[in-house]
């Protein structure tokens, strides 16, 4: 397989570094970009798309994401022939072009923003042929999802910094002492000394966001045990629809596994899973974002929820647009989480 030398991804780690910044333009003068969060259009030809290099696409860009109830894809493709790359498809919010040109020396990917609208993502997946385009991808196919899901990420950032909930995000920084900016259409649904729970309310699905604070114990805490046990005190105080059930966590499914990452140079700890309704029928996905505020001693987690049983197959949006919220958070500078000791 060919070494990587050409690729524009460099970019990437410029747009990392930069946040929002490559959406700056979301307020310029562009047409606005067409489409719904996670569509992509490709832009490649028939026999390409019909062949191992559109294979190779397919595996990549409609792979299941996991922890969700039903299988629901990466991304909601729609491919069209580069004849068909006209009127509002060429200004689509995701866009992929696939080149096959001999010319090329070697396979590569470009990236491109705001070209004909904003915010816009257009990537052009290049190469000699075919085959080493297959190859390109077995490699390096991951930047590109991450490419696209990032550029997501992005908007959802900057219209939640835009749009707020200001009661939400005040509550938030009295209770806790750090700043998080939670969309616009957020009630505040309770506010404790420990525990704040805001949710916002759609005809056929329901979005629900518990931040909580107790103690910590160290490293320990920061297991999936430990901190299974500490939503399920937690979810109880989210009251079911009939007389004496509550949130807990799922029995079948049950948390099983917990991912630590680096974020701005805290450390957290994700936990994913499923959620039940104690004595009732309900339940749903949920992600859970857990880091010790070092000036306080405590555990902070926020816990982020969707009830959805009208849309089973589109439960994947309302979960990344939870899962963005951690992308706002600001704690201040004399609470590192650096250390989990």
């Amino acid at each position: 397989m060919k070494r990587l030398r050409t690729l524009i991804f460099a970019l990437l780690a410029l747009v990392t570094m930069s946040g929002c910044q490559a959406y700056q333009t979301i307020s310029s003068n562009k047409k606005s970009a067409q489409g719904r969060p996670y569509d992509l259009i490709v832009v490649a030809n028939q026999p390409i798309w019909m062949g191992t290099l559109g294979d190779s696409l397919r595996a990549l860009l409609t792979a299941p994401i996991e922890y969700l109830p039903q299988v629901e894809p990466e991304f909601d493709v729609t491919r069209v022939t580069p004849d068909g790359f006209t009127s509002v498809v060429v200004d689509h919010r995701n866009i992929l072009k696939v080149l096959v040109d001999p010319s090329l020396k070697e396979a590569s990917v470009a990236v491109q923003y705001d070209v004909t609208a904003a915010p816009q993502i257009v990537l052009t997946l290049q190469g000699p042929n075919e085959a080493s385009l297959v190859n390109y991808l077995s490699e390096n196919g991951h930047k590109l999802v991450y490419a696209i899901k990032q550029a997501e990420r992005d908007r959802a950032v900057d219209l939640a910094k835009r749009y707020g909930a200001p009661n939400v995000e005040q509550a938030v920084k009295e209770r806790f002492g750090f700043e998080i900016h939670i969309p616009k259409g957020y009630i505040l649904a309770a506010n404790e000394p420990d525990f704040i729970w805001t949710r916002y309310e759609l005809p056929t699905a329901s979005q629900g966001v518990m931040i909580y604070s107790y103690p910590s114990e160290g490293a320990k805490s920061l297991t999936v045990e430990a901190l299974a046990a500490a939503r399920e005190r937690f979810a109880k105080r989210i009251p079911g629809p009939s007389k004496g059930s509550y949130m807990t966590n799922s029995a079948v499914f049950p948390p099983t596994e917990v991912r630590a990452f680096r974020l701005n140079g805290r450390l957290w700890v994700e936990m994913r899973g499923f959620w039940d309704v104690k004595n009732d029928f309900m339940g749903g996905p949920f992600v859970s974002y857990s880091t010790i505020d070092t000036s306080t001693g405590y555990i902070v987690t926020i816990d982020c929820y969707v009830y959805a049983p009208k849309l089973p197959p589109h439960k994947r949006n309302l979960m990344h647009s939870l899962e963005h919220l951690l992308y706002t958070v600001s704690f201040p500078t004399n609470s590192t989480g650096n250390s989990a000791e």
